[in-house]
């Protein structure tokens, strides 16, 4: 690690990812300004890291084929312990919320596609413990007697989003980071010797043609009334003919995720939060009882091949957007990965995610 005092960063994007490097910059010496209009006294939140379930999850999101973005994300699963660690240390704030995924499956079908994940992860060294139906309810005795089987992965974590974000902001700015409330039209607008592009699905604007789009995902809060069932102490993965749910403890609730549509639209449609309740429902028959909290819709920065962009644009631009559902769990990784850029390297586990493969 070198020292650039006197050195100025301009950080676009002030989500997990660009407070995370604004913050470690700014201890690197660099002089770093953060800039998003969220940054403002009063913003509403909208952004995908404030709308993301929160979940550190590489091996439950695998998926066979796609070898490149499970190795990224198992590389920023073993950083993530630490990286919070530091993070408790400066702050105060442990954003750790559980350990461990269970992943279910209601029917015949769906047991077919967690085997076949199973034996993808198998042949990539990792054995997750395959679970039958009884020992799934032993795992979490409120999920629902259909439930035919699953996996667990005691690995995995997860962390609430809605700590780490401003945390992260906090920890910047305690670390010499400017924090700057304005929204940029062009790259060109940014001072500093180095740019790091930060800025999710916006970041085509600011970059014409970069191969980022937005999705759209819904996702809900619940919180626990009096009377109902213990919350689960893992995560909840479940597959629902087909389609994917997922449940992620809270203090006092959970985090019920998540649809995706392809756009800009960030309204919570009555069909989606249907379908998100009615497919957590088969999985946990209690959370009919829950209090439905909170609704929101978050725009996920998709890239074509699922792997994010992390590396040079220029000599002076470098690109850390694209991280589609998995900002939160890629955010240590990427962190490295831009330090190592802005040092003049390259960080061996994040190659894959060079933007110049397009």
């Amino acid at each position: 690690m070198r020292v650039h005092t006197g050195k100025r960063l301009t950080v676009v994007g002030a989500g997990v990812i660009g407070a995370s490097v604004a913050w470690l910059a700014a201890r690197e010496g660099w002089q770093v300004e953060l800039i998003d209009p969220l940054l403002a006294e009063g913003a509403e939140q909208t952004g995908a890291s404030w709308a993301a379930g929160g979940m550190l999850a590489p091996f439950s999101e695998a998926w066979p084929g796609e070898d490149d973005v499970f190795e990224l994300g198992a590389a920023s699963l073993r950083r993530w312990p630490d990286f919070g660690a530091r993070l408790r240390d400066e702050t105060g704030v442990d954003v750790f919320t559980g350990t461990g995924t269970l992943l279910v499956a209601v029917d015949g079908a769906d047991i077919e596609r967690l085997t076949m994940v199973a034996d993808w992860l198998t042949t990539h060294g990792y054995r997750p413990q395959r679970l039958t139906r009884t020992q799934v309810r032993e795992e979490v005795p409120s999920l629902s007697r259909s439930v035919r089987g699953g996996l667990l992965v005691p690995e995995e974590l997860s962390v609430d989003n809605r700590a780490l974000l401003p945390a992260l902001r906090r920890a910047a700015e305690a670390a010499g980071a400017r924090l700057s409330a304005r929204e940029l039209t062009s790259i060109d607008e940014c001072g500093g010797d180095q740019v790091v592009l930060a800025a999710g699905s916006d970041s085509p604007r600011l970059w014409p043609g970069l191969p980022v789009h937005p999705a759209k995902g819904e996702i809900l809060r619940l919180r626990r009334r009096p009377g109902t069932p213990p919350l689960p102490t893992r995560i909840v993965r479940g597959l629902v003919h087909g389609r994917h749910v997922y449940l992620v403890p809270r203090d006092g609730g959970m985090v019920v995720g998540a649809t995706q549509h392809e756009g800009h639209d960030q309204q919570v449609t009555v069909g989606g939060v249907r379908d998100l309740i009615a497919d957590a429902e088969a999985l946990l028959p209690s959370i009919g009882e829950y209090q439905l909290a909170d609704a929101m819709a978050g725009l996920r920065p998709m890239s074509p091949d699922n792997l994010p962009l992390i590396g040079r644009l220029s000599d002076r631009v470098v690109a850390a957007t694209g991280h589609g559902r998995n900002g939160v769990l890629l955010t240590a990784v990427t962190v490295d990965a831009v330090l190592a850029e802005l040092d003049g390297g390259q960080l061996a586990d994040a190659k894959a995610a060079d933007p110049g493969r397009f």
